[in-house]
């Protein structure tokens, strides 16, 4: 149990950490839970169950858990997919979907287990960047109808173009159930055939909407029907969202000591219930304490989960790469380092726990965790603080809460949208190499119009063929980009005594890639502090991609930054091409820091040395 051990010795820090962080995820919680298709309530149940027991069991002291952009775009293929299976009735699709996200969280903890977590560094970063773009491509586009107030089940005149399609539907389904396993005489096949003529008005009109809202749902189906939509623009509606965005990106601009998106969400729920507006609110968020879904176990069907197996493990797998990158956020702000694969084990904890509440997965947020860590949050109590802090929201401010607008909701997640998108990614396509480019393309496009859990996996064969071929191509042997213990080069024995101990040398011998960046990073914690002037010989680095411009562009900074002087030392071709293109060279390091030959930069190093 002393794994477990609570430290208090941080806790008016790690109360106000939490407390902030709290606040900061009430909106984002409400909103997910709306976007996700089960009501706020879903977001708000996640976001507590996760927070608290992923901070208690994890292995990242200041990790803020909670629902996501990307878990909540894959959640919605989950939940979207078995509402239509069950005609649009939710209630009768929840037992199931709480069990796959359930068996999500169930196998996160596996993979915990297995020490699945050392294996995050290998997923490349085009796949990363198409896939997070992806995500705010999907939430902006979505979530445009219910910012200006339109829902296509409502709207009377879209619904009565389904009415044939659902009475075709309805009546196959019948005669399908009154035949299967039986023989049907004469009179029996009759009295079917009326069945399926003589369909209840309101249970066409059910199916209806059922097949409306699952035809205008994701990317395709919003654009397909965005003449309806911008054909019926609620201005009200409409008001409410511009302003939740205005507010939003305006108040950052003034303070960020206060969260613009908790300010959007009071001011304009404010004007809408202080008015008296005619504004279309949340669902009603049930008031007391959360009960567990029993439904999960008393109602299962394997048969009902087994087509979303894959995205389980999905949804588990991108848990633990949006987890593990926002902790090693959390360990570059706080000089600490978290422990992946007991990470793991608490997010599956806490998401096997909130499924079983009814909550929506989560993950490591990082917009949450950097607030806590800000506030003075420095140990696993602010997460379980922050838990606490929407629990008792939820306790004393529900029915309150449960009068926000639906369409700041919606202004709140296109803000969100925006934030998520790669632009660093983006910003780089002229300059990356074109198989880098493509594969993220790819990952965007599909996951934006077909499908994230399939894209992904697309994006990540065509990466691993492309790195496999540039390999063979290069007639690399090995990747070895060593962190510690670097033995010197024959040319490097013969350094005088009085540079010694001013120069760091380090050596990348070998591609440095998606694969080898985690190890490179690791090049700060090597170098002695009386070192002023870093070496950095790439004679050996035949190739680098996008992963490993990145961390190379990361640890330069870092060094620049503290005064240090680098030197690169007879860089390859397709390396310095790379570093040329995003102005790494000469920004960062001048052409008078480059080389041909260790020699020549020792003579510059004594040159540099006697002017000081």
């Amino acid at each position: 149990m002393k794994k477990f051990k609570l430290d208090f010795s941080n806790f008016r820090g790690d109360f106000f950490g939490g407390l902030t962080a709290g606040i900061v995820a009430l909106p984002l919680a409400l909103a997910f839970g709306v976007s996700s298709g089960l009501g706020p309530s879903a977001g708000l149940y996640g976001a507590i169950f996760v927070s608290f027991f992923a901070a208690f069991f994890g292995g990242t002291e200041t990790q803020i858990s909670g629902p996501t952009a990307p878990m909540t775009a894959v959640s919605m293929v989950v939940i979207g997919g078995l509402i239509a299976i069950n005609n649009g009735d939710v209630s009768k699709a929840l037992p199931a979907i709480l069990t796959i996200f359930l068996l999500s969280g169930l196998m996160q903890i596996c993979l915990g287990v297995i020490g699945f977590g050392k294996y995050i560094k290998y997923i490349p970063y085009p796949v990363v960047s198409g896939f997070m773009t992806a995500i705010g491509v999907i939430i902006i586009v979505t979530q445009i109808a219910p910012a200006v107030g339109y829902y296509p089940t409502e709207d009377e005149n879209f619904v009565e173009r389904f009415k044939p399609i659902a009475e075709g539907k309805i009546s196959d389904n019948i005669i399908d159930e009154e035949i299967k396993g039986k023989v049907l005489v004469l009179d029996e096949i009759t009295q079917t055939v009326q069945k399926a003529i003589n369909i209840p008005e309101e249970n066409i009109l059910k199916e209806s909407k059922a097949i409306a809202g699952s035809e205008a749902s994701g990317v395709l189906g919003s654009l397909k029907f965005i003449s309806n939509t911008l054909s019926n623009i609620n201005i009200l509606e409409f008001l409410l969202a511009l302003g939740t965005i205005i507010i939003i990106y305006g108040f950052k601009r003034i303070t960020t000591a206060i969260p613009s998106t908790l300010v959007a969400l009071l001011i304009m729920s404010g004007i809408a219930v202080g008015f008296k507006l005619d504004y279309r609110a949340i669902e009603t968020i049930p008031s007391g304490l959360p009960l567990p879904n029993l439904s999960i176990f008393t109602e299962f069907s394997l048969s009902s989960i087994i087509p979303y197996i894959f995205t389980a493990l999905t949804l588990a797998l991108l848990g633990a790469i949006d987890s593990l990158l926002t902790s090693v956020v959390a360990d570059n702000m706080t000089k600490t380092k978290h422990k992946p694969n007991k990470e793991l084990v608490g997010q599956g904890i806490g998401n096997t726990i909130g499924a079983i509440f009814g909550g929506i997965p989560g993950a490591g947020a990082t917009i949450r965790t950097v607030v806590n860590i800000n506030a003075g949050g420095k140990t696993r109590i602010s997460g379980m603080i922050a838990g606490l802090v929407l629990l008792i929201i939820l306790l004393v401010l529900g029915p309150i809460a449960s009068l926000i607008p639906a369409a700041v909701l919606a202004g709140i997640l296109i803000t969100v949208g925006i934030g998520v998108m790669d632009y660093k990614g983006l910003k780089a396509i002229p300059y990356m190499p074109r198989a880098e480019v493509t594969i993220m393309l790819i990952v965007l496009v599909l996951s934006s119009v077909w499908n994230l859990v399939y894209a992904v996996g697309i994006g990540l064969v065509i990466a691993s063929l492309m790195f496999m071929k540039k390999i063979g191509d290069l007639t690399a042997k090995s990747s070895s980009v060593v962190p510690l213990k670097e033995q010197a080069w024959t040319d490097e024995i013969n350094i005088p005594k009085d540079v010694q101990d001013k120069v760091f040398v380090k050596h990348v011998d070998g591609p440095l890639f998606f694969g080898s960046t985690s190890d490179f990073q690791q090049l700060a914690k090597q170098i002695p502090k009386e070192a002023s002037i870093i070496i950095i010989r790439l004679d050996k680095m035949p190739y680098m991609d996008q992963s490993g411009l990145y961390a190379m562009e990361d640890i330069l900074v870092d060094l620049v930054g503290s005064k240090k002087k680098v030197l690169l030392v007879n860089p390859t071709e397709q390396p310095k091409y790379m570093l040329e293109r995003i102005d790494i060279i000469p920004n960062l390091i001048s052409e008078d820091q480059i080389f041909d030959s260790f020699d020549s930069s020792m003579e510059w190093i004594k040159n540099y040395l006697k002017k000081k």
